[in-house]
């Protein structure tokens, strides 16, 4: 193997925030064709980002699949959840 294909592509912040906002878009747009017309692709992130809040934010595979496979029952309960304590919406 060649020394390049072993390097890591590492994403810049600029770059990694692009690629999460376009994922939570992408999911803000599947809820909308299910019905829920008032979700943002801030919400999205908030209700996904609130689990690394005691952890660590995790490797990239890892957000990648918890904004695809978020669950409108999941993203429901958690702003329900949010909303009792006080969160702004």
């Amino acid at each position: 193997m060649d020394t390049e294909e072993e390097e890591e592509v590492s994403l810049t912040d600029i770059e990694l925030n692009e690629l999460i906002e376009s994922l939570c878009l992408s999911k803000v747009e599947e809820f909308v064709m299910l019905g829920y017309e008032h979700v943002s692709g801030k919400d999205i992130w908030d209700c996904v980002s609130d689990k690394y809040r005691k952890t660590g934010v995790p490797s990239l595979h890892q957000i990648v699949n918890d904004i695809l496979s978020l669950k409108s029952t999941a993203f429901m309960n958690w702003m329900t959840i949010s909303m009792y304590k006080g969160a702004q919406f």
